[in-house]
């Protein structure tokens, strides 16, 4: 089910293909009954990825892709940061954000953004072809933010959150100690015992709801980066929300099954793997995985709003970029054929264990 046309290539990212009923597709029976499907763009894009790119892949998928129950098209990572000279993924700097240290699409790569609309017109277009829009957000608040100072949104009255006689910034919510681990420059947690700090993640996915967005992928929450105290208040938030958001946590190393159970019940989907790329030390390692959290009753269980499912990464097939790349599609998946064959099973096994 892999498929391209030019440079836009369809890279599937989630797990099965049998046919869904009218309900499941619609989502009318709970959030994630099946495992959710879609296309993801970090692996042939990294960050880089723009607005025509993205909306060019979302018509492949509704067109080829749709009929075998993939909904979602999700942006990767740093759609906030401006693809200029001296970018890179933990470069410091060159990120959009607003007044309330809310990250923004870049205009120049997302150039219906501009005005304050985020991703709003991307989200329209992408659900008038029966599709689902999805974006990856990373832990707490960005550094930047942090840096200017900015001042937190409190949702109920659209003005700057108040408390005890004053006005709370960000520099009074961010734990500067625990940036993550592998984007240092970026991001920071946030003191979610404050109310303050609940108030910034609350305006967070508040936003996201606004703009349209149908999936989540949250970042440097889980595994060896596990900010559980992040997870159940953004967990609460999206529970709240009128809009249906699927909420999805990554990155998984060190994801074992006694980790899972701590957030299963609070999410939709959690990486259980590193970063699969096109070797196949990457599949092979899948296999001992998947059967782990077989094992622990952990596939298809009670999850925010609906099911929650161990997630096995994206299927590294098609062109590629490669990882922390400032340039788009470049090469071929390095898998031959029968390591192609044999990873696409390995990402199917929840059908068989609940069916």
């Amino acid at each position: 089910m892999i498929l391209k046309a030019s440079i836009f290539i369809i890279f599937i990212t989630l797990f099965v293909h049998w046919e869904t009923s009218e309900a499941e597709a619609q989502g009318d029976i709970g959030r994630a009954n099946l495992p959710p499907r879609g296309w993801n763009s970090y692996d042939s894009f990294c960050w880089t990825i723009s607005e025509e790119e993205f909306l060019k892949n979302a018509e492949l998928v509704a067109q080829r892709l749709k009929p075998y129950g993939y909904q979602y098209v999700v942006v990767d990572f740093l759609w906030y940061r401006k693809k200029i000279m001296g970018a890179y993924t933990d470069s410091y700097g060159y990120d959009v954000f607003d007044e309330w240290g809310r990250m923004l699409p870049d205009p120049g790569r997302w150039p219906s953004s501009q005005g304050g609309k985020g991703f709003s017109e991307v989200a329209q277009k992408v659900h008038s072809m029966g599709l689902k829009f999805g974006i990856h957000v990373m832990r707490g608040l960005s550094v930047q933010a942090f840096n200017a100072n900015t001042l937190i949104l409190d949702t109920t009255t659209g003005k700057a959150y108040e408390e005890a006689d004053r006005q709370w910034r960000a520099q009074d919510i961010g734990i500067k100690e625990r940036t993550c681990s592998w984007m240092k420059n970026g991001f920071m947690s946030v003191n979610t015992k404050l109310g303050a700090g609940r108030a910034f993640l609350r305006s967070l996915y508040q936003n996201y709801a606004d703009w349209g967005v149908d999936f989540v992928k949250h970042d440097c929450v889980f595994g060896d980066d596990l900010d559980l105290h992040e997870i159940k208040v953004v967990s609460e938030v999206l529970n709240e929300l009128n809009r249906p958001i699927i909420y999805s946590l990554s990155p998984g190393t060190n994801a074992k099954p006694i980790i899972a159970k701590e957030v299963s019940g609070l999410v939709n989907m959690y990486r259980i793997t590193g970063d699969d790329w096109d070797t196949w030390n990457d599949v092979s390692v899948h296999f001992n995985v998947a059967r782990d959290f077989t094992a622990a009753n952990l596939v298809g269980i009670k999850g925010l709003k609906g099911k929650s499912w161990p997630d096995l990464d994206m299927l590294p097939l098609g062109w590629l970029s490669d990882a922390g790349s400032n340039k788009g599609p470049h090469r071929y998946s390095r898998l031959n054929l029968d390591e192609q064959r044999t990873q696409v099973p390995s990402h199917l096994w929840w059908r068989y264990e609940t069916a």
